[in-house]
């Protein structure tokens, strides 16, 4: 990597970290200029204003959610070919991921943009919009092809269930951060993968001392007994 492009990831680390922590309107060039030892026509090199670093900070953090999702689901798909058992694998292997990180889930750039929408221009908002929108396709996809094999239990729209996945994920590090409990993400993740499988699983056959239980009870309540 060239000198100028260590900078430039230099910069939009501390720039992320900053943001996470307290927002686009709480972090100032002049503490990520200190932060990073630049000068500020250094920094102004890389990025003419203060909505370009915001619209570098989130087509990166997007790109490299997208790249983690790929991984992550494509290594279930080549593990499992059943798309229901692909999916609770994944889901899986999120929660695992999600469970190494030693501090919890830093946050979400996209949660925090539409916090601070205000702040940015149009083409930074649609990049969001577009962002979330890739994410229903996402899921969106993986649960059709689910659906094709397993009909749900109880009628669901499919583009709502599959918004359900990031409401997830988004939750839950608001939650992480809100309780200071790093493993609550990790655990709403298992808690989706639970509902996941109990919607598309059949009920299996109740054991037999169950149904003849239920039986006595019928009975009984007819004064059979």
């Amino acid at each position: 990597m060239r000198k100028g492009e260590e900078t430039r990831t230099r910069i939009l680390d501390v720039a992320e970290a900053a943001v996470l922590q307290k927002g686009f309107g709480g972090t100032s060039i002049e503490e990520l200029i200190a932060e990073t030892g630049i000068t500020k026509s250094g920094f102004f090199y890389h990025f003419k204003d203060k909505n370009e670093l915001a619209k570098a900070l989130l087509n990166r953090y997007i790109e490299n959610d997208e790249r983690i999702y790929d991984e992550i689901f494509g290594r279930a798909r080549d593990l499992m070919d059943d798309p229901l058992q692909s999916f609770l694998l994944g889901l899986k292997l999120l929660s695992e991921l999600l469970s190494d990180l030693p501090n919890g889930h830093p946050g979400c750039l996209v949660a925090t943009v539409c916090y601070y929408e205000r702040l940015f221009d149009r083409e930074i908002q649609e990049t969001n919009r577009n962002a979330v929108l890739a994410w229903r396709r996402r899921f969106g996809r993986m649960l059709r092809e689910i659906m094709e094999v397993y009909p749900p239990r109880e009628p669901v729209d499919v583009d709502r269930l599959a918004d359900m996945v990031s409401s997830v994920l988004e939750g839950g590090i608001v939650l992480s951060k809100t309780l200071k409990e790093p493993n609550t993400l990790a655990e709403q993740v298992l808690m989706l993968r639970t509902f996941v499988r109990m919607l598309f699983l059949p009920v299996a056959d109740p054991p037999v001392a169950a149904v003849r239980q239920g039986q006595a009870f019928g009975a009984a309540g007819n004064g059979q007994l």
